[in-house]
C-alpha cells in the first residue's frame, strides 16, 4: 500500500472527525443557550444528544446533572452527580459531592445524604472559606435534624391536594383567599404536549382565581384578565387590609431569569387597574423585589417582601416597611435573624399568632425550601423554627398562608400532577382543621362522646388495586395505612391516564371528573378523618377506657374470592400498623398482645359485599382497576367503636365474628353457628334480634353463668337468592351498653 493512499485515508478520516466535532459543539452550544434561558427541558434534550456522541465527557455529564437539578428532576440528578463524582472525585468540580448530597436529601434519603455531606466537608477542608464548605457543614446539621424529626407530627392535619379545577400539569402557587375566592399565580402555557414541551411563545406567570361554592368546592379557575400583560410576569398577590388595593409582583425576564418590582392596583368601577409602582423604599434600583404581603403589626400597617437589595444578609432576604398611606412607605428594614446567606422568600404574617412564616433553603429542613416561622415578641423577631411535616417535605415547600383554620402551601413534592418528571411542578395543597376535639370533661359524658364519633363513622380508607403487597396470599403486611395512602396518591396521574383508554371523549370527561372527586372527597378525606379519630381515641385511652374497633375490609371483584378475603385482611393489618407506629408509637402501651386496651376486630369481606355490577374483566382495566367505581370497593371501614367503662363493658367474647361459607347452590338451606362466652363474674342474659334476614336464629341458652359458653345457631333459606351474600345479626346483653355483630358470607350459583 502506497504512502500516498494512507495519507488520503487519514485526511478523509480527519475530515469526518472534524465534522463530527463541529456538530457536537453546535449541539452543546444550543443546549447551553437553552439552559441560560431557563428552558431546561430543551437543554436536557440536547445535552442528551451530545452525550450520545460523547458519553465520556465529564464536563458534559456535569452540565446534564446541573440541568436535571434545575429541572427539579431530583432522582435523575442524583444518578448523574454520582457519575460525575465517580470520575473526578471533586478535582474538577469541587461541589460535585455537595450537589450529590443535596439531591439525596431531596429524594428523602437522609441517612445516605448525611454520609455524603460529611464526606463533602472532609474533601473541602482545605477550602474552609468557600461557600461549598460552609454549605456542607450547614447541611450536616440540617440533615441530622431531618433524621431526628421526620417522624414527628406537627399540629397540622394531612395535606389535601387541591383538585384539577385549581392544579394542572403546569405550576401553581397559592397566595390568599378573599371573599371565598382562592387567588394564585401559575406558570401556564396556552398549549403543550404530554412531554412537557411548551408551544406557547409567551410562557409567563399569570394571576388566576378559583371561587368556592356553598359546599366549599373549588370551581374551575379563570385568569385575571384585568391584571395581565403578554410580555410580563404577574404574580404573588396580597390585598390591603380594606381590600381596596392589590399589591403584586411584575417581572421582566430574560428567559426564566426574573427582574421584579412590586406594584399596586386599585379598583376602578368593577375592574382592577395598575395605578402605581411603589417607590425606591420598596423597589430599590438594580435589585429584585417581589412577593409582597400586606398586614398589620400592632397599630402599624406594614408590607413584607423578599429582595436581594443592598444591606441584606445574602441571596433573597425578608424585608418590611411601614405604610404611610398604602402607596408610600417608610424606609425598609431587614428582618435580620430569620435571614441567611441563602434565600428566604414568600413571607406571610399570622396576626392571630404574631408569627412570620417564610420559606428558606438554609435553616434546618427536610429538603430544598422548607417553611419556617418566627415569633414576633416585644418588637423583635425570634430565631426561626421549622413548621414540621406534613407541611414540609423533601421537595420545595413555599407560599405558606392561612385562612381561618385552614393552611395552604405550594409544593413540587411527589403526588402532584405531572407528565414526565414527578417533581417538576408546584401544586397547591391544603391542611383543613381537625373536627372539634372533645375535652376531658366531655369524655365523662358518654352521650357527647358517641355524638363525636358518629361524625366520623363509618370511617372509610381506600387502597390501590391489589395493595398492600400485591400477588401474595399473606394475611398481614408490614406497611402502614399512611404508606399505602401516599403510594396511592403518587399514582393518581397514572389512574387519570388509564381510566380514559378506549372510551369516547364525552365518557372520558365524565370518568375523569368522577375520579378527581373520588381522590379529593374520599381518598384524601379519609386520611384526614383518620387523624381526627386518632386524637379522639388517644384522649379516651388516657382517661382509662378500653376500646375495640370493628374494621370491615372490602375488595373489588377483579381477583378470585378467596384471594380477595386475604387481601382485605392485609388492608386491615395496615391500619393496625398505623396505630402501632403513628406519633412515635404513642399507642403502643395500649396494644399489648396479652391484654390489649386498644383492640381490633377483623371483618374481612373480600368481594362478598362488593357491588357486583363492577367490571371484573382484567383486560378492561380502565373499568376494573382505574375507575372510581372500582376504587370505591377497595376499602376498609372502621364501622363501630366500642368503648368500655366499668359496668358498661359488654361481657361477651366470641371466637370469630365472621364466617365465609364459600360457594353454594341457590335454593338450598344453609346453617352455621357462632360461640359466645360470658366474660363477667355475674349471670347475664343475651338478647337476640327480633327482625333479621336470617330464617331462624336460636340458642340453647340465653342466660349464661360466669365463663359459660353457648352457641347461636342460624338457618338461611336461599330460595330466590343469587350471587354474593353477606348476612348479619346483632346481639346485646341486658343492662349492658354495646352490641356484638356477626356476619355470614357466601356465594350462590
Amino acid at each position: 500500500m502506497s504512502r500516498l493512499y494512507l495519507v488520503v485515508i487519514f485526511c478523509i478520516g480527519f475530515s469526518i472527525l472534524g465534522n463530527t466535532q463541529q456538530k457536537l459543539k453546535k449541539i452543546i452550544a444550543f443546549a447551553d443557550e437553552q439552559y441560560d434561558k431557563g428552558d431546561y427541558y430543551y437543554a436536557l434534550e440536547y445535552y442528551k444528544k451530545a452525550l450520545a456522541k460523547d458519553s465520556n465527557s465529564i464536563k458534559l455529564l456535569w452540565k446534564y446533572a446541573e440541568t436535571l437539578r434545575a429541572y427539579k428532576y431530583y432522582s435523575e440528578a442524583e444518578s448523574y452527580y454520582a457519575k460525575v463524582y465517580a470520575r473526578e472525585q471533586t478535582t474538577i468540580f469541587p461541589n460535585s459531592l455537595l450537589n450529590l448530597a443535596l439531591m439525596q436529601k431531596q429524594n428523602g434519603r437522609y441517612q445516605q445524604a448525611l454520609k455524603t455531606f460529611k464526606l463533602s466537608a472532609k474533601k473541602l477542608e482545605k477550602k474552609k472559606n468557600s461557600a461549598f464548605y460552609s454549605k456542607s457543614l450547614r447541611e450536616i446539621e440540617s440533615c441530622s435534624w431531618a433524621i431526628e424529626n421526620r417522624l414527628d407530627s406537627s399540629e397540622f392535619t394531612p395535606l389535601i391536594h387541591l383538585p384539577e379545577t385549581v392544579n394542572t400539569y403546569d405550576a401553581e402557587f397559592g397566595h390568599t383567599i378573599k371573599d371565598n375566592r382562592l387567588i394564585f399565580s401559575a406558570l401556564k402555557a396556552d398549549s403543550s404536549n404530554n412531554a412537557e414541551e411548551v408551544y406557547d411563545p409567551a410562557y409567563r406567570t399569570k394571576l388566576y382565581y378559583s371561587d368556592r361554592n356553598d359546599l366549599g368546592e373549588f370551581q374551575q379557575s379563570e385568569m385575571n384578565t384585568d391584571l395581565f400583560h403578554a410580555n410580563l410576569n404577574y404574580g404573588n398577590g396580597s390585598f390591603s387590609l380594606d381590600g381596596s388595593k392589590y399589591y403584586f409582583s411584575v417581572c421582566e425576564d430574560d428567559g426564566f431569569k426574573y427582574d421584579c418590582r412590586i406594584v399596586v392596583a386599585q379598583k376602578n368601577d368593577s375592574a382592577w387597574v395598575v395605578t402605581d409602582t411603589l417607590g425606591f423604599e420598596i423597589n430599590e434600583k438594580g435589585a429584585n423585589s417581589t412577593m409582597p404581603f400586606f398586614t398589620k403589626i400592632k397599630d402599624n400597617e406594614v408590607l413584607f417582601f423578599a429582595s436581594n437589595r443592598k444591606g441584606g444578609v445574602g441571596g433573597m432576604d425578608i424585608w418590611y416597611a411601614e405604610s404611610i398611606d398604602g402607596l408610600n412607605f417608610k424606609e425598609a428594614s431587614n428582618i435580620g435573624v430569620v435571614n441567611s446567606v441563602e434565600n428566604e422568600v414568600t413571607p406571610f404574617y399570622d396576626t392571630t399568632r404574631n408569627q412570620l412564616f417564610f420559606s428558606s433553603t438554609w435553616h434546618d429542613g427536610f429538603g430544598g425550601h422548607d417553611v419556617h416561622f418566627s415569633n414576633y415578641i416585644d418588637g423583635l423577631f425570634s430565631s426561626p423554627l421549622n413548621v414540621g411535616n406534613p407541611i414540609n417535605s423533601p421537595a420545595n415547600d413555599l407560599y405558606y398562608f392561612s385562612h381561618h383554620d385552614s393552611i395552604y402551601v405550594s409544593s413540587n413534592k411527589k403526588g402532584g400532577y405531572f407528565s414526565k418528571n414527578p417533581t417538576c411542578c408546584s401544586d397547591i395543597y391544603a391542611s383543613y382543621p381537625l373536627i372539634e376535639l372533645i375535652t376531658q370533661e366531655e369524655i365523662k359524658d358518654t352521650v357527647v362522646l358517641e355524638k363525636k364519633i358518629e361524625t366520623l363513622l363509618p370511617l372509610t380508607l381506600y387502597f390501590r388495586n391489589d395493595e398492600p403487597d400485591a400477588r401474595t396470599l399473606k394475611t398481614t403486611t408490614q406497611q402502614t395505612y399512611l404508606e399505602t395512602y401516599e403510594k396511592y396518591v403518587e399514582n393518581y396521574p397514572l389512574y387519570k391516564t388509564e381510566v380514559i383508554k378506549g372510551i369516547s371523549t364525552e365518557q372520558a370527561e365524565n370518568d375523569l371528573k368522577d375520579l378527581t372527586e373520588f381522590f379529593g372527597a374520599q381518598v384524601d378525606f379519609g386520611a384526614v378523618m383518620l387523624d381526627s379519630l386518632k386524637s379522639i381515641l388517644l384522649k379516651e385511652l388516657k382517661s382509662g377506657s378500653k376500646i375495640e374497633l370493628s374494621i370491615k375490609g372490602f375488595a373489588s371483584p377483579i381477583a378470585k374470592t378467596a384471594y380477595n378475603v386475604n387481601l382485605t385482611k392485609r388492608r386491615i393489618s395496615s391500619l393496625i400498623n398505623y396505630f402501632k407506629s403513628v406519633d412515635n408509637g404513642v399507642f403502643r402501651p395500649y396494644l399489648d398482645n396479652k391484654r390489649p386496651i386498644l383492640s381490633f376486630v377483623y371483618l374481612p369481606f373480600g368481594e362478598y359485599a362488593a357491588d357486583q355490577s363492577i367490571s371484573d374483566d382484567a383486560l378492561a382495566q380502565n373499568e376494573s382497576v382505574f375507575s372510581k367505581a372500582a376504587g370505591m370497593e377497595r376499602r376498609i371501614q372502621v364501622e363501630r367503636i366500642n368503648i368500655y367503662r366499668d359496668k358498661s363493658t359488654l361481657p361477651l367474647k366470641a371466637e370469630g365474628l365472621i364466617q365465609n361459607l364459600g360457594n353454594k347452590k341457590s335454593g338450598v338451606v344453609l346453617s352455621n353457628s357462632f360461640s359466645v362466652k360470658n366474660t363477667s363474674s355475674e349471670k347475664i342474659k343475651i338478647t337476640l334480634p327480633e327482625n333479621t334476614t336470617v330464617k331462624k336464629i336460636s340458642s340453647e341458652k340465653l342466660e349464661l353463668l360466669p365463663n359459660e359458653i353457648t352457641d347461636i345457631t342460624l338457618i338461611y333459606d336461599t330460595r330466590g337468592m343469587t350471587g354474593h351474600q353477606s348476612i348479619s345479626f346483632t346481639i346485646s346483653v341486658k343492662d349492658y351498653a354495646g352490641e356484638m355483630t356477626f356476619y355470614t358470607n357466601f356465594e350462590l350459583e
